[in-house]
């Protein structure tokens, strides 16, 4: 999937509708950012699961200003409306030589995904505790 051009007027419809964003803050002016956009691009296109979406900072600065965004590029990685990640700076990708290549996040978006993709349903809810006479406190079993 191609990343999607995110604006004030988009933005908070694509990550309320969707479970997973990762969002990246850039700039036409930024080098890093030039560098860094095959290696978002490349993986767009290989986690169709995920939406990617970039944000123009220059065009868009009252949105980027929301987000507190000092330097760019910055990563954002969104999970149900809620930011679970944030890093500034270009983060590196992987060239085995063919032209592919792949996102390297930090240990704390790796240990992120992974678990994501695995308790994607929500688990049930935990039975409530009773209070019971006999029991004589709260919890306790009959």
């Amino acid at each position: 999937m191609a990343t999607v051009e995110l604006t004030k007027d988009n933005f908070e419809q694509v990550v309320n509708g969707n479970d997973m964003v990762l969002v990246d803050f850039w700039a036409p002016w930024c080098g890093p950012c030039k560098g860094f956009a095959p290696v978002f691009e490349a993986a767009s296109e290989k986690h169709s699961d995920i939406i990617f979406g970039k944000v123009n900072s220059d065009d868009e600065q009252e949105l980027a200003a929301s987000f507190n965004i000092r330097s760019i590029p910055t990563l954002m990685l969104f999970r149900e409306k809620v930011i679970l990640f944030s890093q500034a700076g270009a983060i590196p990708g992987n060239d085995p030589g063919n032209g592919t290549y792949t996102l390297t996040l930090n240990a704390t978006a790796a240990a992120i995904l992974p678990r994501w993709r695995r308790t994607r349903s929500v688990p049930p809810r935990a039975a409530p505790h009773r209070w019971h006479p006999r029991a004589g406190q709260r919890g306790a079993a009959l």
